[in-house]
């Protein structure tokens, strides 16, 4: 499955060259991770209501490619790259036009907290169904 949210910059996201900050590329990924498990049907809130699961970040990079600027209209789309047994790997491109702008992964643990303790657990066939089909 492939989930793609939009993004307009704005002037709020932009460093005094007036082009976009990278930490905001950061920030769009987790964005972008929490709209893709939304789009497959298990919001975070509902995974954590439901089954009292948890998607803690263990790693995340960014390449950048090309600047983005003040009103520019982006589009970042995400996928599961990568389903291990206890991790997730979720990739995102950003698009603007026609052109790759960035893109970047996502590594999050599928955990389960017990006695206030995180402690990873295997993901559900059917979970990794609905985040790899459609």
């Amino acid at each position: 499955m492939k989930n793609t949210y939009h993004i307009k910059v704005r002037w709020g996201d932009t460093d005094a060259a007036t082009i976009v900050y990278y930490p905001n590329f950061y920030k769009w990924m987790d964005e972008a991770t929490h709209e893709f498990f939304e789009a497959a049907g298990y919001s975070t809130p509902a995974l954590q209501k439901n089954y009292k699961i948890q998607l803690p970040l263990l790693e995340a990079a960014c390449t950048f490619k090309a600047p983005l600027k003040h009103n520019d209209k982006v589009q970042v789309i995400t996928f599961i790259e990568e389903i291990n047994r206890k991790v997730l790997r979720l990739r995102h491109e950003f698009i603007k036009g026609n052109s790759v702008i960035a893109n970047g992964y996502e590594k999050r643990a599928w955990t389960t907290v017990e006695k206030d303790q995180m402690k990873a657990v295997p993901v559900p066939d059917f979970i990794k169904e609905a985040l790899t089909t459609q």
